[in-house]
């Protein structure tokens, strides 16, 4: 069988490249693309050549490259005048604005409803009373969105103002929380970035899941 040349725009212009796909705003990473698993197939059915095992051996045997400098892959989005971001990895969609239907009988600050993403229903949670962010601090004309984040089996959808996109920074880049920072943004938040002269808050994912997930439990209860 031969070998059609795969194309890796996932290098070039994906998540391993400089990220200025457009695709990238609804997939969030090249893993999740239909180009990728395409690209994924063809490869399974190129025949095995047989200078592969030779090649394969010396790379091997090679002197090892030092080990590159760590980086962390976040998405920024924006809760009225609040710049924050997440890791990527949570990241399943990046829907655009949705009716949230309440629920009766079973709402507080953090449970919003429900929200329909592709014909499933999905908890809709609040980030902004979570976090404690002032929301006289909106701007006006902006397009909310809605994050579509899981961690486990846990998955919510959480609407912000703006999503700005996917950003990787060194893990050197990342500074301490300001002493000055105070209430539940100081919890959630476990370190700051600097990104366009603006500061934004690294919220700490693992801590966030555990009460979006106590918040629904405690909704649903009652």
């Amino acid at each position: 069988m031969s070998a059609r040349p795969i194309q890796g725009c996932w290098k070039a212009i994906g998540i391993y490249g400089d990220a200025s796909c457009v695709e990238l705003v609804q997939h969030i990473h090249c893993r999740n693309c239909p180009v990728h698993a395409s690209a994924a197939a063809q490869l399974l059915d190129v025949e095995t050549p047989g200078h592969y095992t030779q090649e394969w051996t010396q790379h091997v045997a090679a002197e090892k490259p030092a080990a590159p400098v760590e980086t962390l892959s976040v998405v920024i989005f924006r809760i009225a005048a609040e710049w924050l971001a997440l890791p990527s990895a949570i990241f399943r969609e990046i829907a655009g604005d949705r009716l949230i239907h309440s629920l009766p009988h079973r709402r507080n600050g953090a449970l919003l409803g429900v929200v329909n993403i592709r014909g499933e229903l999905l908890v809709c949670t609040s980030l902004e009373h979570i976090l404690g962010v002032d929301a006289a601090g909106s701007v006006a004309g902006s397009v909310r969105r809605m994050l579509v984040i899981q961690q486990d089996n846990a998955r919510t959808v959480c609407p912000v103002d703006e999503v700005h996109g996917i950003e990787r920074f060194q893990l050197q880049d990342l500074k301490q929380v300001p002493a000055t920072l105070a209430g539940a943004a100081m919890t959630y938040t476990k370190a700051v970035l600097s990104w366009k002269r603006r500061s934004v808050g690294v919220l700490d994912a693992e801590l966030l899941f555990h009460t979006l997930n106590r918040s629904c439990q405690s909704a649903t209860s009652t």
